[in-house]
């Protein structure tokens, strides 16, 4: 009975390691992505300091705003399509419900945002 013991613990074990981030396959494309607002955020900086119009500083920063609500929305969506449905087809029912809150919760904070 030991052997079948360790041999569930190994598979946890390794279910645990072998689970990625729903993000992942989307990984150099959301870093091209950040790299990109980063260069925004950079050039508004500069625009601060080169002392331009505030109107145009305004159109910038909200541009950077949807940029990163972009950035946002994607993860959301990759965490409902993979981590959520993960825990939903292990049939745990307290994981799955826990994926979902942790969804709620995450749509709340960007609404407020």
């Amino acid at each position: 009975m030991t052997t079948d013991s360790a041999t569930d613990s190994t598979a946890t074990q390794t279910e645990t390691v072998a689970h990625q981030h729903g993000y992942i396959s989307d990984k150099d494309r959301y870093l091209q992505r950040m790299r990109r607002i980063e260069g925004q955020a950079r050039g508004i900086a500069k625009m601060i300091d080169d002392e331009k119009y505030c109107i145009d500083i305004l159109t910038q920063v909200s541009a950077l705003t949807r940029a990163l609500q972009g950035v946002a929305t994607g993860l959301l969506d990759d965490h409902l399509k993979h981590c959520v449905l993960d825990a939903a087809k292990l049939g745990d029912d307290d994981a799955a419900i826990a994926k979902i809150q942790e969804a709620s919760d995450a749509i709340n904070r960007l609404v407020r945002s």
